[in-house]
Parts: structure tokens; sequence; C-alpha cells
């Protein structure tokens, strides 16, 4: 039933390749971004986890402080 009611769009065996070609542009693009950071730049984005952990952590301590005071 699916594959009648494709086969009677025109111009439908375009969108394969329209979306092929999406898919490797973007993954070419991120492969060559992600290769051109500098280790100071991934430190930066591997610690990101757990300075938000650590930040909230202090957030909520200070947030203690000011209620018990």
């Amino acid at each position: 039933m699916y594959m009648e009611v494709l086969r009677s769009i025109e111009g439908v065996s375009i969108f394969p390749v329209v979306s092929l070609l999406v898919f490797v542009t973007v993954f070419t693009v991120m492969l060559l971004w992600t290769s051109r950071l500098s280790a100071g730049a991934l430190r930066e984005y591997a610690d990101m986890p757990l300075d938000a952990r650590r930040r909230a952590i202090s957030t909520e301590g200070d947030a203690r402080d000011r209620q018990e005071a």
C-alpha cells in the first residue's frame, strides 16, 4: 500500500539523494570542526559537565548559608 502511494508521487526519488547529501555534509562539517579544535578548547568542553555540577553544589550551599543566617 505504501509503495503504491510513494510511486504515485512525482519526483519522490530525489528525497533519498537529498537526505544523503544533507547527512554527508553535516557529518563532514562536524568532523572538520572537531579536528581543528585546540587542546585547550577540548579540555574546557570535557570539564563542562563537572563544572556545572560543582556550580550547582556551590549554589545549593550558598542558598543554605543564606537561609541559616
